[in-house]
This record gives C-alpha cells, structure tokens and sequence, in this order.
C-alpha cells in the first residue's frame, strides 16, 4: 500500500514539475473569451501536458469571475464521475460537502489570493454523493510578463491509503496489546551468521512483559544472547538458524542449563528472509518436566537402573496405558498392599478397587481420557489379605499413558470417621437430654396429677383439674414427640394436592394473632405463569396440616426474633432453583417458595449451622423447646423440598421453604358426614389388632364402654385366622402398625385383597414403613390417641364403607 501511495504521489510531483518547466520556457494560453469553454484540444503544450498525466488534474482561471473550472483531464474527471461539460465553467467549490472541513477550504482560497503553491487535504464527493478523501496540490501558472494566467490543482484520492493505515494502526494496536497481555514469554530476534553460514548469535528486537518472568533475563531488548546467557546451548542457535533459512517454523521442548529452567518453544520466521528475523512464544515448562522425570523413572521397570526415588517413595506409583492396564508400579505398592510388580502389570486398572468404588472410578478414568486431568480422589484398593486401604489419586498425562500417584490416606479416613461418629454421639447426647428433660416435666405433671386423684375425698372440681392437666399434658408430649419425628423425617405424611397461596392466606388471617398489633404482616403471592400469560395457582403435594406448622413455627419464631414489634412479610412466588446450602449444589427445577421474612435481632453466623438442631435454641430459659425450626426442617425434607434461611445480625432473617411444585389439583369429593366425638358403637363388631397387651387391654376397654364389640387378636397371622373363622363377622379391623412378624400395612393390604368391603384403621406412635411408604391409602390414627377420636375414627370407616356399598 505504502509503494502505490508513493508511485501516484512520483506521478504528482512529476506533473507539477513539467508544469514548472513549461513555466520557464513561458509557455502560456490566451484566456478564453468569456462563456467560452476550453478543452485539451484548445489549449497549448501546457494544457496537452496536463490532459496526458495520469493524475487527475483541473484548471482553473482567476481572471474570470469566480475562479471557474477552464479544463478537466479524463483522470480528473474519472475521479470525481462528472463529464466536461458539468465541469467547465463552475467555481469546484460544487465539489466539496458537509463533511469538508472549512479550515481546509480556507487554506486554499488564502493561497489563490496570494498567488502561492499549497498542499491540502480536503473531503470532496463524487458525482454519486459519495465522499473522498483528496489530496490537493494547487499551482499558480504566469505569463512571461508575470501575468497570473491558470492555477493549476492536482488531485489524489487518498481515501482508501488512509482507510489502511487505520486498519494497519488499529492492527498494530491489538497487537501491542495482545503482546504486553500474553502470559507466555514473546520475543522477536535478529539472527547472526558466522562465515560458514552457521548461526553464531543473536539479538533480541522486542521483547514482552512475560519474558522477563520466564527467562530471569532484564533489559534484553537490543542485547546479544551471548552477552546475557554465556554458554548458551548449541541446539538453540541450531534451531533458530533452520527456521531462519528454510522458513519452517519449529516447535520444540528444550532445557537452558545456563538458565535452570524448561521451555516450550515455538519460532518462526518473520519479514524478509534477508532480515533474519525470528518470533519466539515459549512457556516455561520446568515445573511439568521435573514432575514427569520424578515420575518418568517407572518406564524403567525390572532393571538395575530404577530410579531411587521411584524405590524410596512411599506413596503408590504407576504407569497406566489409555487402555486401562498397568505398565509399571513401584515398590510401595508391594509394601502398602502386598502386591508384587508381577502380580499387578498387565492387569486391569480397576482390578482392586471395591466394588463400591467402581461407577466412580470407571467415571474418574473417563475424565482423565477426555481431558488428561484428576486431582484428589479417594478410592479403596484391595489389599492382598484380603482387605481395603484408601488411596488418595493424582494423575498426569503424557502422550499414551499417564503418571499416576497414590498416598494411603486409611488413617486420616478413620480419624474422619471417628470424628463423624464423635460428632453423632454429640448430637445424639444433646437429642437425648433434651428429650429427657422435656419428657420427665412432663411426667412430672402426670405422676402428680395421679397422686393427687388418689387422695381420699377429693373435691369434684379439683378431680377434674388433674385429669384436665393429665390430658393436656400427654397432648404436649404427642406433639413434642411428632416434633422430633418430624425433624427425623419420620412421621406419617398425608399428602395432597393443595394451592399453597391459598394456605397461606388462610394461616395468615390468623398471623395477627400470634403476633400482635405492634408488629406489621404483609402477605405477597405470586402465580405461576404459563407460556401462554395464564396465571396458575402455586400447588403443591404434600401435608397440608404439617405445611401450616411448619409456616406457624417459622412466624412465631420471627415474632420473638422482633421482641414484639417490627414487620413481618410472607411471600410465595414461583422458583426454579434451589439455591446452594448446607454444603449442597443448586438444584434446578420446577419449585414454590414460601419465604418468611422479619427485621429482628438476625442470627449470628456462628449459631446459623445450628439452628435446625432439635433442642437447640437461643432463646431464654423456657421461651420455647428448640423443636419448631426441627419440625419445619424436616417436613421440607420429608416432602423433597429444602429450607434456606439467610440472615445477618442485627438486620433481620428470612427463612425459605422449597416445595416441588404439583401440576394438578386434586379432585374433591362430596363432603361426608362427621360422627359425634364420642359416637356409640351400637354393637358395631370390631376386630382389634394390637400386640402390646397394655394397649390392646385399653382399645378394648374403651370400646366396650362406647357400645362396640370387639375381639383381640396379639398378631397378623391370628387376626387373619379369626376374619377366616366366621366371615362377614366383623364390620372394621383396628390393627397397629409396628407388630411382629406382619406389620399392620402388610396386614391390611392382605385384608383389602381377601375382603375389599371390610374397612381396615391403622394405629402407630412410629413406623419407618409409614414414614417410607405412606398409609397406602388405609385411615390412621396417630398414638396416643384418646377414646373420642378413636370412636370417631372407627364409626367414620364404618360409614364410609355403607355409603360405598349403597353406591354400588
């Protein structure tokens, strides 16, 4: 580009030049008469000069009015997309647009009325509006007497040089750029030859930032390696001698004794051959080839000269192949596990990994195959007594096979587990006390309460009193004991399909309660919306009656996290992700979140891990039992959704459930009658199934005073030979569900299967089946549980069962 510029700007200064000649010999026209057009046939030797040039060129005639245009050259017009005639005759002011500057203009016009050469660059347009840059030379021509006759204007279109040269800047920009940036050393050399054409030295031209920091080298721009690094190797003159006669570009790994340190290189040559230039990227590699020569000495297997430190080392050495077989092992490997080299090359990678281990190992190999990388990955290896040793892996790759490197880590996994088990029995002693403590005040109300029913001639009012407080008193330990199943994600859920929204709503008009006037409630719900702009109500599947605990805990708790005064706000709104918590990825999905957020005291960061723990509370003495955040813990777990909370001291805590959401609404069925609370049995027969004698004695004692007629049966077996004894004989079976041999689930499936009209109830204070599996269907009333809701129970599958019949 820079030659075309300098061949037109030759072709210009040419043409001035002839113009100058022609002045000295006086050559000169006659002006033209006014409105009289002059071409190159009218003109003189000067007029023929300039129609002859290959630069476009004007003339103009200051003698007439307003400078006008008197000749064009087929170049000029070319050039600007007008003919003569549009030319001849106008000022070639005409030429020039909005974007000519009129600091330019002005310089031009300065030079015609001094009669003086100028050089301008100016914004002129073509004949299609499109605008160019011109390079404007003007000259004044005079008549031998020193008459000023023409001035004469050559151009150049130096719009697309000037387009380059920004695109050469703006190259050259990125390029600086990129080579102060670059983490690997960049240097560009000058290569030196001896007489013989061999590479005798070489100077560095440039230089990097990076450079430095890989080489140790300072200051080396314009410095002969010779002087910086004496005794530099031979190889490395060699090498960047061939790239530069041969233009090949050379990539190779190479040690600099001189320097200590490892590089990989790549050079090329660069300009000229005759400047014998060369580009250098390199990258320190010291670091790797020392590791792959500490691990490089197990390619070396059963020969004298074994490396000592392959012996020595008491970490699991080996050589794998990308097709999953050992090539080499060292020593340790006999030491650690027993096995010997012989016993191990050849074989299989994952021969001696537990079979617990292998989906992972098998997943762990795959990674190091696609991507050459694995750090820190604990596997069990079989020893050959028949016993597991965990390893702790690190991998490096090379061309075909990989360096891997193995420390037992057995020990530290048994502290681990020891702390584990530490932590558990902490927990679990912390659990215990607490529960001993709540349930031995509670027991002490009952003891006392009883002791006092036995005192002779006790008024009737203060007999009542006592069983009152008897009774209250094994509600509470019924709900301490849900509590506790409930953080365990033990307890028996009754899920259904509900609009959550729709609870909360429901709860919240009962929030102010449980609050006061001094704190401020606000409730926010949020629909779903669908693709199409439907709204849809927020529905999820789960117990509807431990969701509303779970949300009464999380607002009692705000409530004395604010001392009685603050706000209180209570929002649902759709979620697609859980957040990370608790050690535990996001996870992604279709969610609702009820959040519960209070501007109280907060939680301070070093009790926040904690707050979920049973009995554990930052409350004062008898403020609360530290079982409520337990149960709203685990009924978020129970039902596959997750709570968060987030808080900061002094600012307030905002707890969040994660519930997955449900598509679909549950069909509701007609209403059904409700029994009287304590609803006589009027000679229903029921068959009771219970194997502590205690409760079976009591279940039978209890009905039988409300008019039912029952049978015991201690077991499943004989409960089903007493239904087999006399069919049709019973109208409900009252069953537990923790029971030897067949448990009470198992009993009425079986019970459903023989005799589909005979309704089953189920009992149970706990039962991990019922946690796991639910009720599969059957009504269960929760231990303890009194006489009313037994009898309500009882005479409700009764009725249900009629109407069903009367249906059919």
């Amino acid at each position: 580009m820079e030659g075309e510029v300098e061949e037109l700007r030759r072709l210009l200064r040419g043409a001035n030049a002839e113009i100058e000649r022609l002045r000295g010999k006086g050559v000169y026209v006659h002006a033209p008469r006014e409105g009289q057009r002059t071409s190159a046939a009218a003109t003189d030797l000067l007029f023929t000069a300039a129609e002859k040039t290959r630069m476009p060129q004007i003339v103009t005639d200051p003698n007439l009015p307003d400078n006008p245009i008197v000749f064009a050259n087929r170049a000029f017009q070319e050039l600007c997309g007008y003919s003569a005639e549009e030319l001849i005759g106008r000022n070639c002011r005409f030429l020039q647009g909005p974007g000519t500057d009129a600091r330019d203009v002005a310089k031009v016009r300065d030079a015609v009325a001094a009669r003086r050469d100028v050089v301008v660059e100016l914004v002129n347009y073509h004949r299609d509006g499109t605008p160019f840059l011109n390079e404007l030379y003007v000259s004044p021509v005079f008549s031998p007497d020193g008459e000023l006759r023409y001035f004469f204007a050559s151009q150049l279109d130096v719009t697309r040089f000037r387009t380059e040269e920004e695109r050469l800047a703006e190259s050259e920009a990125r390029y600086q750029a990129l080579f102060a940036a670059v983490d690997a050393g960049f240097c560009i050399v000058e290569m030196r030859f001896d007489a013989g054409g061999h590479a005798a030295d070489y100077r560095f031209l440039e230089v990097n930032p990076a450079f430095e920091r890989h080489t140790g080298i300072r200051n080396a721009t314009g410095r002969w390696i010779s002087e910086v690094v004496p005794g530099l190797e031979r190889s490395w003159f060699d090498a960047y001698g061939e790239v530069v006669m041969t233009g090949a570009s050379r990539r190779f790994e190479s040690g600099a004794v001189a320097l200590g340190r490892w590089f990989d290189v790549h050079a090329l040559r660069v300009g000229e051959p005759a400047r014998r230039q060369v580009a250098i990227l390199f990258n320190d590699i010291t670091d790797r080839r020392n590791l792959e020569d500490h691990l490089a000495s197990a390619a070396r297997e059963r020969t004298e000269e074994r490396d000592t430190l392959w012996r020595a080392s008491r970490d699991l050495l080996v050589v794998c192949g990308y097709d999953g077989l050992y090539r080499a092992v060292n020593p340790a490997w006999t030491d650690t596990l027993g096995w010997s080299s012989e016993e191990l090359v050849g074989g299989q990678f994952d021969v001696l990994v537990h079979p617990d281990d292998r989906e992972m190992t098998e997943r762990a190999f795959e990674r190091v195959v696609a991507t050459g990388e694995l750090d820190d990955i604990d596997l069990r290896l079989r020893a050959k007594d028949g016993g597991y040793r965990w390893v702790s892996w690190n991998v490096v790759p090379r061309d075909d096979h990989f360096y891997a490197s193995g420390r037992d880590v057995t020990d530290r996994r048994a502290l681990e587990e020891q702390l584990r088990q530490s932590q558990k029995l902490e927990a679990v002693g912390q659990l215990t006390g607490g529960v001993a403590h709540d349930f031995n005040n509670l027991l002490t109300v009952i003891k006392s309460s009883t002791d006092l029913l036995r005192r002779p001639n006790l008024a009737s009012d203060r007999r009542d009193r006592y069983v009152g407080a008897i009774s209250d008193t094994v509600d509470r330990a019924a709900k301490l004991t849900g509590q506790l199943l409930a953080f365990a994600r033990r307890q028996a859920l009754k899920p259904e399909v509900f609009d959550v929204g729709r609870s909360v709503a429901s709860v919240s008009e009962m929030v102010g309660t449980l609050t006061g006037a001094r704190i401020t409630v606000t409730t926010c719900i949020e629909p779903f919306r669908e693709a199409a702009g439907r709204e849809s109500p927020c529905l999820v599947d789960a117990d509807p009656s431990q969701f509303d605990t779970a949300l009464v805990n999380m607002v009692v708790n705000a409530r004395d996290a604010m001392n009685g005064e603050g706000r209180l706000d209570i929002r649902v709104r759709p979620a697609d992700v859980i957040p990370a918590v608790r050690a535990h990825a996001a996870v992604p999905g279709d969610y609702v979140a009820v959040s519960i957020a209070d501007t109280g005291t907060g939680i301070d960061a070093d009790v926040l891990d904690r707050i979920f723990e049973p009995f554990f509370t930052t409350k004062g003495v008898g403020q609360g039992t530290g079982l409520g955040l337990s149960q709203v813990f685990g009924f978020a777990k129970q039902s596959g959704g997750e709570v968060v909370v987030r808080s900061q001291a002094g600012r307030g805590t905002t707890f969040t459930i994660y519930l997955p959401r449900a598509r679909q609404a549950a069909v509701g069925g007609p209403q059904e009658h409700e029994p009287a609370p304590l609803a006589e049995g009027h000679g229903t027969c029921v068959l009771v199934v219970e194997d502590n004698l205690d409760v079976g004695s009591f279940a039978n004692q209890a009905l039988a005073e409300l008019g039912y007629e029952t049978v015991w049966a201690t077991d499943a077996e004989k409960a089903l030979a007493e239904i087999e004894h006399v069919p049709f004989r019973f109208e409900v079976v009252f069953t537990d569900v923790v029971m030897p041999g067949m448990n009470g689930i198992a009993l009425a499936r079986e019970i459903r299967r023989r005799h589909p009209d005979l309704p089953v109830v189920l009992t149970s204070g706990y039962s991990d089946v019922l946690a796991e599996e639910g009720s599969h269907g059957f009504e269960l009333l929760r231990k303890p549980y009194s006489v009313a809701d037994l009898s309500r129970v009882l005479r409700l599958a009764v009725e249900r069962t009629e109407a069903a019949r009367g249906e059919r």
